[in-house]
């Protein structure tokens, strides 16, 4: 009491209170006070990321999943398409189902791969936004994502009856992962390998609609995926570079030269194989088709003229953001979709 007393008799005096030693020791006194208060706030605050707000989460979830590409799923709808039109009503149920299992699938293999090569992606302009590699989505919540994903598409078939489309979906999951683990680093196979994801696809909405497709329109899907993935390697050399190496091992084999050679060969492949398809349809429907095979020789080559820029944006960019390219790709569907009707 008696030193409550002094402390209230020496605050109150008025020499003291206006002394500078006096005010320098009330000052750190309460710097010292609220220092522990501080600590806790900022300790607080990091233990609280961004990420993991709810909202910020599911949009970090939704980035990663890639939502530009799935347009990519649209391809399940090719077989069904070319080898029955007019019996739409019959398999669409199915090819949508497909299409959603394919997308699941995928984005398992997103998910997986992103924490994989988080190191790398974080080395590279684009890819160091990433969710994962920017640390906006927690490296464990991502594996877990992808497996609830991989589950959810392999039992799709099951849930509808459809074994094949399962086995199909396995069959990219398995070849995803291991191309991601082993083959990547492979030049040349891994080119095949991921060409094989949009194949793939196209299978497995034949499986779903149980609609067998022909040979000819196989090699052209297989053709068209195998360009893909050779501009995807010219456009990633040409615009990044010796950084390009450090980011793909594998680009260490591959020349800008030989990449957009091979992928003009491709192209032409792809439209020989496309035109033989189209010479063995219905006679009705045989003049459409073999029509629309020149403004896809167009687009191809719009295609060939904007890989041939030093860019790196992404391949789909170019597929989707040109108006020339643009206007090609119509006008091949209509040609393509009044075929499929005549």
């Amino acid at each position: 009491m008696k030193g409550v007393y002094w402390m209230r008799r020496i605050t109150t005096s008025p020499g003291l209170a206006s002394s500078p030693v006096f005010a320098s020791a009330i000052e750190a006194g309460a710097a010292q006070a609220s220092a522990p208060r501080a600590a806790v706030t900022d300790a607080a605050l990091v233990a609280l990321p961004r990420a993991a707000r709810p909202s910020a989460w599911a949009v970090s979830v939704l980035q990663t999943a890639r939502p530009r590409q799935w347009p990519k799923n649209l391809l399940v709808f090719a077989a069904p398409l070319a080898a029955s039109p007019l019996r739409w009503h019959h398999w669409l149920g199915y090819a949508l189902v497909a299409a959603a299992a394919f997308g699941f699938a995928s984005a398992a293999v997103y998910f997986i791969n992103d924490v994989a090569d988080a190191e790398r992606d974080r080395r590279h302009p684009r890819k160091r936004f990433r969710p994962v590699a920017a640390g906006k989505l927690p490296v464990r919540h991502a594996v877990a994502v992808g497996v609830l994903a991989a589950a959810v598409s392999l039992s799709a078939g099951v849930a509808f009856s459809v074994p094949l489309l399962t086995a199909a979906v396995g069959a990219y999951l398995g070849m995803s992962f291991l191309y991601s683990w082993v083959l990547k680093h492979i030049p040349v196979v891994e080119l095949v390998f991921v060409a094989s994801g949009f194949v793939l696809r196209v299978l497995g909405g034949a499986a779903a609609t149980r609609v067998p497709p022909s040979g000819w329109f196989l090699l052209v899907c297989s053709l068209g995926a195998l360009g893909v993935a050779i501009a995807k390697r010219y456009t990633e050399l040409a615009g990044l570079g010796e950084a390009a190496i450090r980011h793909r091992p594998v680009m260490r084999w591959y020349r800008p030269t030989a990449l957009l050679v091979s992928q003009w060969v491709t192209g032409a492949l792809m439209i020989a194989a496309y035109v033989a398809w189209a010479a063995g349809q219905r006679p009705s429907a045989e003049g459409w088709h073999l029509l629309s095979a020149v403004p896809l020789a167009a687009a191809l080559v719009r295609f060939g003229v904007l890989t041939a820029r030093r860019t790196t944006a992404p391949v789909e960019d170019l597929l989707t953001r040109d108006g020339l390219m643009l206007a090609c790709e119509v006008t091949w569907l209509a040609l393509f979709v009044i075929g499929l009707g005549a």
